[in-house]
Formats: structure tokens, sequence, C-alpha cells
């Protein structure tokens, strides 16, 4: 199982070695997530579908690390929130299974 919270531990290390902390509010770390969404996005762009299944190593690599910033700065966010991401989880897919 993942475990978010070392993660974000970790993420607020840098974040306070680097004096950033004082920026995360819940605001700017949603923008943060939309941000690297977007650098994941642009990984993609102008590929067909079949493309983006047979990526490159080196491709591969940066997608892995945009996929990394997303998730650390949506953990971020739910730390900011107080939001428990797991309960969140089953609670949206509690929702999708009664809808199908």
């Amino acid at each position: 199982m993942l475990d978010y919270r070392e993660y974000y531990r970790e993420f607020n290390a840098i974040a306070d070695k680097n004096n950033w902390r004082p920026l995360h509010s819940p605001r700017n770390l949603a923008t943060a997530v939309l941000q690297e969404a977007a650098e994941l996005n642009a990984e993609f762009q102008w590929m067909t579908d079949e493309q983006s299944h047979q990526v490159s190593t080196q491709v591969k690599g940066r997608i892995g690390a945009e996929v990394a910033d997303v998730a650390l700065y949506l953990f971020a966010l739910c730390e900011a929130l107080g939001l428990d991401l797991d309960a969140e989880i089953q609670r949206k897919q509690s929702i999708l299974t009664a809808r199908s």
C-alpha cells in the first residue's frame, strides 16, 4: 500500500529547507496540481493513441517525473485541507460502484 504520508513528510522537509512551505496554501497547491497535470499532458501532445502506448524509455521517464509531481502536490493539498486521501478514494469508488 502506498504510504503517501511518508512522501508528504519528505516533501515538507524539502519545502522547509527551501522556505517554500509558506507558499503552500490550498489554493496554491491546487494550482500546482493543475500545472503539473498540464506538464504531464504535454508529454502526450500530438501522439496518436497507439503512440501513447509505446513511448520510449526516455519519454516514460519524463512522464514518470510528472506523475510524481502531480501526486506530491495532491498529497500536500489533502494534508493542507485535512482530507484523508484513502477515505476519499474509498468513498468515490463506492459511489462509482453504486452507479454501475
